[in-house]
């Protein structure tokens, strides 16, 4: 059996510490900076390899994956004078960043196919020059989640004031449908509990998620309460060998004893089954009244409508649709019933789908169901991915200002917003598609590999006639065959900043990171490019952007503006990193109107299995980061390649298929041709291959409440290539 973590990480640590510097890269590690991967975060200024709980040492191959990315020489310009972008669209994703960081701006002139060294002060100007006769709403701005918050916020008001609310983030196409089915329940879209409380929990639900490839150091929070007697229930499609077993390699029992167990209990339901899952549990507590009524009666509304429908779903039904056995639900809804403090964690598998908020809204009605809200140890807890996306969310990077904050922007900074509501990510990739953008400015990330339907989002990403990424390496986005002008400017890294910068974990805890000596002479930072673009395109008049080149003077506007966030405009000085207040709820009285949780309305989507037909869902691989890959083997599922199709074994030999068989697969809106067949444990009638390859079968249907693609949840075709 393979087994997570263990030797292979330690091995992967120390053979790439030898080609990069064993000291350099101990160093980046130690530094009082946050960690440039998941939202768990660790860093800041407890020190490096730290978390929030203050415990040492707290790193992950995920985290070495970045810095050895950022620790690379820059990129010679020889390269792109020879290379054209067909001969660089060539490389793989892998090959790209492996080039090195990108070392000076960059520009491909209309009608060429050649990228250009350019000088900062005509990169700029002609980016100035824009500004100033695009039209503003045939314009979008897009952020990724490993900016900082400041430049996050710089950005928002600067796009705002100059005249537009196009401008959006990547939870789009992530925890959107978190946010928004939390909000909808309990007033709140971000985690209830922090890291000590996590670590009092009793039984811990994990929903939709594979930590041990995304999450790595969140295992350790799941051995742990096992450790202490606590159960933890997973519930997966796909039997993930990272989530049955896992080698801590900080932990000395868990390296010795060969791995330790992570799950009690492994549930696999069919892709799209979890409300019809999660249903069942909630009518075994309702019917074997395990519910805590006085709880219910006291802090929230609408329960009596929602557990009437509840009771009123069949048993076959619930069955049939999750694709789980009754004993299995009988089961689990048992061990929830005996627990005093709960804790529900989830991450894309429940987002990724056309009924993405009703997921996360069904979650949240069984949490209330037992009080296991706005209680130590008990709580929700969206895993989120981006290291600050969670950040750049609170810092108003969104079509759509939440009340308070577009008030207190009017009011304390003494400037007037537009009211026109901005357009979503999907929204702003569509109306390019229709040729109805001139502008887009992408603040890291790779929107091009991010987005679902491959094709149709390169014609809508090469019909914007003037585009500027500002990122630390190549990728696949920059490359695309389009006539218009293509601006790449080279940004520093946190741990480059010349000032200190700020970062919020998926707990709700704002780190800040210390910076240090460009590795790039000639990147810039994030907060530079902004404020230089702004102070140029905003009269003064409106609003002075010159104070903004520091970062103090950012944060005290945050602290003026972001509920919350007061904490933050002593931060540089204090240097006590903090929790946002009234984010975690330590009483029973929720941020809703009337200061109670609202049970969502009853919702069961039909999920039936077709003869014929496979729901496929996109994975990412051990060896990767959101869009970025660092190697193409994936250790913890045994794949050499990551052109595959994963399938259960009875479905390859009921199709006709042998292992190894190359396979088409077939959706909607495209296919993907020529990958091999592979056994594994996954449910039957479901099938998986990896993200972005696997874009190109996505549609780009969203769920209509938190505008979200259905990554998870696509039906296939499967043909012989």
């Amino acid at each position: 059996m393979i087994v997570g973590g263990g030797w292979k990480a330690i091995r992967y640590t120390f053979l790439n510490s030898i080609k990069i510097g064993p000291y350099k890269l101990w160093k980046a590690m130690l530094s009082k900076n946050s960690c440039k991967t998941c939202a768990l975060g660790m860093g800041g200024q407890l020190g490096g390899m730290k978390n929030e709980k203050n415990e040492f040492p707290e790193f992950c191959k995920k985290s070495i994956q970045a810095q050895i990315s950022d620790l690379q020489a820059g990129i010679k310009e020889s390269l792109f004078q020879q290379k054209s972008l067909a001969e660089l669209r060539q490389l793989s994703p892998k090959e790209l960043d492996q080039l090195g960081r990108l070392a000076f701006p960059l520009i491909k002139e209309k009608g060429s196919q050649y990228f250009k060294k350019l000088d900062w002060d005509t990169c700029l100007n002609k980016i100035i020059a824009q500004l100033k006769n695009v039209a503003k709403d045939r314009s979008f701005f897009y952020a990724s989640g490993r900016s900082s918050n400041e430049a996050a916020f710089v950005l928002q008001l600067f796009v705002r004031l100059w005249g537009t609310n196009n401008i959006n983030n990547c939870s789009y196409y992530c925890h959107q449908a978190s946010g928004v089915g939390m909000s909808n329940v309990i007033g709140t879209g971000t985690a209830t509990v922090d890291l000590k409380s996590l670590a009092k929990a009793d039984v811990i639900f994990l929903i939709g998620a594979n930590p041990s490839s995304n999450h790595p150091r969140f295992l350790k929070e799941l051995i742990q309460c096992r450790r202490r007697g606590g159960k933890v229930i997973i519930v997966n499609p796909a039997k993930e060998n990272g989530l049955v077993k896992f080698a801590i390699p900080s932990d000395i029992k868990s390296m010795l004893s060969g791995g330790s167990v992570v799950s009690d209990i492994y549930i696999q339901p069919h892709i799209g089954g979890d409300i019809a899952l999660l249903t069942g549990i909630a009518k075994w507590v309702i019917e074997n009244s395990y519910c805590d009524m006085e709880f219910l009666e006291e802090h929230t509304e609408g329960f009596a409508e929602w557990s009437k429908s509840v009771i009123t779903c069949s048993w076959g039904e619930l069955v049939e649709q999750s694709g789980v056995e009754l004993f299995q639900i009988e089961t689990i809804a048992k061990i929830y019933a005996s627990s005093d403090k709960t804790v529900f964690a989830w991450a894309m598998g429940l987002t990724h789908q056309l009924f993405g908020v009703e997921n996360v809204e069904t979650i949240a009605n069984l949490a209330l169901l037992r009080g296991m809200i706005a209680k130590e140890g008990a709580g929700l807890l969206p895993l989120r991915g981006h290291s600050n996306v969670q950040g750049i969310g609170s810092m108003g990077v969104t079509p759509v200002l939440k009340e308070a904050i577009f008030k207190n922007i009017e009011e304390k900074l003494g400037v007037r917003l537009p009211t026109r509501p901005g357009l979503d990510t999907m929204a702003c990739i569509q109306e390019a598609f229709k040729g109805n953008m001139d502008f887009a400015f992408l603040l890291g990330g790779n929107l091009y590999a991010s987005n679902p339907d491959t094709q149709r989002a390169a014609e809508a990403l090469t019909k914007i006639p003037f585009q500027v990424h500002l990122n630390t390496t190549l990728n696949q986005g920059h490359l695309l065959d389009t006539e218009g002008e293509v601006i790449l400017l080279p940004v520093r890294t946190r741990d480059e900043e010349q000032e200190y910068t700020t970062q919020e974990s998926m707990f709700n805890f704002v780190r800040m990171s210390d910076g240090g000596k460009p590795r790039i002479p000639n990147a810039k930072s994030e907060m530079d490019i902004i404020t230089i673009l702004a102070k140029d395109i905003i009269p003064t008049e409106i609003m002075d952007f010159r104070p903004f080149q520091k970062s103090d003077e950012v944060r005290m506007a945050i602290a003026q503006v972001i509920p919350g966030f007061a904490k933050i405009e002593e931060l540089a000085k204090s240097k006590t990193e903090f929790h946002i207040a009234g984010r975690l709820l330590k009483d029973k009285t929720f941020p809703t109107k009337t200061g109670k949780a609202n049970f969502a309305r009853f919702f069961l989507p039909e999920n039936h299995v077709v003869e014929k037909q496979f729901k496929m869902m996109s994975i990412r691989s051990e060896g990767q980061y959101n869009s970025i890959i660092y190697e193409e083997e994936d250790l913890y599922r045994g794949q050499k390649s990551r052109n595959v199709v994963l399938m259960h074994p009875e479905d390859i030999n009921e199709n006709g298929y042998q292992e190894g068989d190359r396979v088409t697969l077939k959706s909607s809106v495209g296919e993907l041709a020529n990958l091999i067949l592979k056994p594994f444990d996954i449910r039957r009638g479901n099938v998986m291959t990896y993200y972005p390859e696997a874009n190109i079968l996505i549609p780009q249907g969203v769920d209509q409440r938190s505008r979200t693609p259905s990554f998870k949840n696509v039906a296939v075709h499967i043909f012989p290539s």
